[in-house]
């Protein structure tokens, strides 16, 4: 009787206990980009000073490169140390033209997640 009662246990506990261990992991979500200034897919009149990324959850910003109308990557320093939600980063001065924005952070589950926005500058002048 005793061993039926453990085959039983087993039976039934064992599909339980994955159904808990897979809900876990199911919960656990990497930081994602929720919302960039300027937005992915843009068109801008003014070199923005700073470029602003929100995230699904706070997350250290790691690495941000800037390129040009496929041109080289430019590494952007002056990170913010801390993780947050919400990161600024001051932006070199910027001429006209196409931009992708790379960036890389940690989460908070310590994954290391990557992305880009891309936006265009216009030309002021061509206006006038």
């Amino acid at each position: 009787m005793k061993s039926t009662s453990l085959v039983l246990e087993w039976v039934l506990g064992g599909p339980l206990m994955a159904g808990a261990l897979l809900s876990g992991t199911v919960a656990q979500a990497h930081a994602h980009l929720q919302t960039a200034i300027p937005a992915d897919g843009s068109v801008i009149s003014a070199p923005p000073a700073t470029i602003v990324l929100g995230f699904s959850e706070p997350a250290r910003l790691t690495a941000v490169w800037i390129q040009k109308d496929g041109g080289a990557k430019q590494k952007v320093g002056s990170l913010p140390s801390e993780p947050a939600r919400r990161i600024s980063v001051a932006m070199p001065h910027l001429a006209p033209g196409s931009y992708v924005v790379s960036w890389r952070v940690v989460g908070q589950d310590s994954h290391v997640v990557r992305g880009r926005i891309r936006f265009t500058l216009s030309d002021r002048r061509a206006r006038n």
